[in-house]
């Protein structure tokens, strides 16, 4: 972890939220909101987590950190997001039934909006038969799904095979840390993608401009 996001680690685990946002505004350099969240935002995050995992900080601790973190989130997007021009495309984003974290899925959706996407951000947690529902009605281009705990990948493999039995047939994204412990099978490769990161995210967000989406970044 760099040394900017151990100095974020500390105002996020006091729940100072303006002096967070106060120190990324001087650190931010116009950096566009893939390399804020991936050098500072994420590293800073993951921290924490290791922080509970390991007994040193307590579970209030870690919801005052994630609380204070989606409070800056939301208030640097809506400071700062310059949403690219229209491309008139549609992406539905949400956590797998019983999956809680979202922060990873809160910033999906802000690279989406910086590409022109209009996106439905459902939050965590969604049932599918719920979800389904509002994909058949609104028929986003992309649905995108996010896991972000190893034990969550029975549930995320299950969504998947329900997510390409949608008649209009949209893309498929996956996100989280789950996505780590699942290749996408060749005969799904031109449907389901698995992004390890928001610079993947990125990328693939280009080649689909470019008409070129078949590209697998799992190892």
């Amino acid at each position: 972890m760099n040394e900017y996001a151990q100095e974020l680690v500390h105002y996020l685990l006091r729940g100072n939220d303006e002096e967070a946002i106060n120190y990324i505004t001087e650190i931010i350099n116009d950096q566009n909101h893939v390399s804020l969240y991936e050098t500072l935002i994420t590293p800073a995050m993951h921290h924490i987590g290791k922080l509970w995992e390991s007994n040193q900080i307590s579970v209030a601790d870690e919801h005052l950190a994630t609380a204070t973190c989606d409070f800056v989130i939301t208030t640097i997007e809506a400071q700062w997001l310059q949403t690219g021009e229209s491309n008139d495309k549609k992406v539905m984003l949400f956590g797998v039934e019983e999956e809680e974290h979202y922060l990873g899925l809160k910033m999906v959706a802000t690279v989406f909006r910086e590409n022109g996407w209009n996106v439905r951000y459902m939050g965590p947690n969604l049932p599918f038969r719920h979800a389904k529902t509002a994909i058949e009605i609104w028929k986003p281009d992309v649905v995108g799904v996010s896991a972000a705990l190893s034990y969550r990948l029975p549930k995320l493999l299950e969504t998947i095979e329900q997510l390409q039995e949608i008649e209009h047939q949209p893309d498929i994204i996956l996100g989280g840390q789950a996505v780590g412990h699942y290749h996408v099978p060749p005969e799904a490769a031109n449907q389901v993608f698995a992004m390890r990161n928001l610079t993947e995210l990125q990328s693939w967000l280009q080649q689909d401009r470019k008409g070129e989406k078949n590209i697998d970044f799992t190892p």
